[in-house]
């Protein structure tokens, strides 16, 4: 049973980290990029725009847990006998940085920001506006209902945004590529580019 959460330190790691920073300062940052003076409903760009800044921002400073998890998760995978690198991921830390220097913990960082500002661009943006626009409607109310049908409207957006970012990830294209290799996979060049991409 305990198998089950194997991993779970740098996952909990990853994820109150970054889950933290991009939740939780979305609505600052959001109130800031409309003013202060803002009345009414806030634009759809300005509520993308503060995804993007903060899923940005968030990863940029949560980008070591990711490294640590990838380095722990290839640790995990090596054959019985052979000796691994890490006893655990505060270990991991302290290994990388003794080893390879502190730069070493940003690996990967361009392609990392550019893929999780998107996709939390994709489900934040997309929960705040199809929350707003479900309480127009007559009999809604800001309640338990209105919450699940917006998290099941982000929950499909970010999906069908996030899969193409995902598989030009997947790609490992640098990121001066990655708009290119978007857009090859879009069918500019590639006539099959739906089954490429969601498939």
């Amino acid at each position: 049973m305990a198998s089950l959460w194997k991993g779970i330190v740098p996952g909990l790691h990853r994820q109150c980290l970054f889950g933290g920073l991009r939740i939780g300062l979305y609505e600052p940052v959001k109130n800031f990029y409309v003013g202060k003076d803002h009345v009414g409903d806030v634009p759809l760009s300005n509520k993308i725009f503060a995804a993007l800044t903060t899923g940005a921002l968030g990863i940029a400073i949560a980008n070591p847990t990711d490294l640590v998890k990838v380095r722990l998760q290839a640790d995990g995978k090596l054959p019985q006998g052979v000796p691994r690198r890490y006893s655990g991921a505060l270990n991991a830390y302290s290994t990388i940085v003794r080893q390879e220097g502190v730069a070493k913990l940003w690996t990967g960082l361009g392609p990392n920001v550019a893929r999780n500002a998107i996709i939390n661009a994709a489900e934040l943006a997309s929960y705040d506006q199809v929350k707003q626009t479900i309480l127009k409607l007559p009999g809604f109310t800001d309640n338990v209902v209105t919450h699940l049908f917006a998290g099941l409207g982000a929950s499909f957006f970010a999906v069908c945004i996030g899969s193409p970012v995902d598989v030009v990830t997947y790609l490992n294209q640098p990121l001066y590529s990655f708009c290119v290799c978007f857009l090859r996979l879009l069918g500019f060049i590639e006539k099959d580019w739906a089954k490429r991409i969601y498939m």
